[in-house]
C-alpha cells in the first residue's frame, strides 16, 4: 500500500487556519454581543483646540474665524515677493578656447574662477578682457552668464 499523501507539515498548517478561523469567529460574536448590550453607536474622537483628543465635543464659542482671503495657498503674488536683482560682476578672461567654446573668468574681487560657456556670451571675448558677468548655478557649480566686455 502507498504511503499517505498527507504530510505532518500540513495537517500542522491546517490545524493552525482552522484554529485562526474559530478565533476570528469568536471575536466577530463578541462585538456582536458587547453592540447588543450598549446600543450607544459610534463613539466619537474630537480635537480640542491645543490639538489633544478628547471625547468632549469643543466649544463653539472658542472658534477662532479665520477669513478664506488671509490663507495664502502656493507662491505668494509677484507685488508681495522680494527679489534680489541680479548684480553684475566684473572680472578678467584668465582662459578662452574658441574651438571648444569655453573658458574661464577671474573674478577681480575674490579672485575665483567661475567657468564661462560660449552660449553664455554678450559680447566676442578673448583672454586678458575685463568683463562684467552674472552668476547661475549650472550642474557643476557656479557659471557665469551674460558675459559683456568692458
Amino acid at each position: 500500500m502507498a504511503k499517505s499523501q498527507v504530510t505532518f507539515n500540513k495537517i500542522e498548517k491546517e490545524k493552525k487556519r482552522l484554529k485562526k478561523r474559530e478565533e476570528k469567529q469568536k471575536k466577530k460574536e463578541a462585538r456582536r454581543a458587547e453592540a447588543k448590550e450598549n446600543p450607544q453607536g459610534i463613539q466619537f474622537a474630537y480635537v480640542d483646540f491645543n490639538g489633544n483628543l478628547t471625547d468632549t465635543p469643543p466649544d463653539p464659542a472658542m472658534r477662532e474665524k479665520v477669513e478664506a482671503e488671509s490663507i495664502e495657498l502656493g507662491i505668494p503674488k509677484k507685488e508681495d515677493r522680494v527679489e534680489e536683482e541680479p548684480t553684475a560682476k566684473e572680472g578678467k578672461v584668465s582662459f578662452f578656447d574658441h574651438s571648444k567654446g569655453f573658458g574661464f573668468i577671474l573674478d577681480s574681487i575674490n579672485q575665483e574662477k567661475y567657468f564661462v560657456h560660449v552660449s553664455g556670451l554678450i559680447d566676442e571675448i578673448a583672454e586678458n578682457d575685463k568683463v562684467t558677468y552674472e552668476l547661475e548655478r549650472g550642474q557643476k557649480g557656479m557659471n557665469a552668464v551674460r558675459v559683456k566686455k568692458i
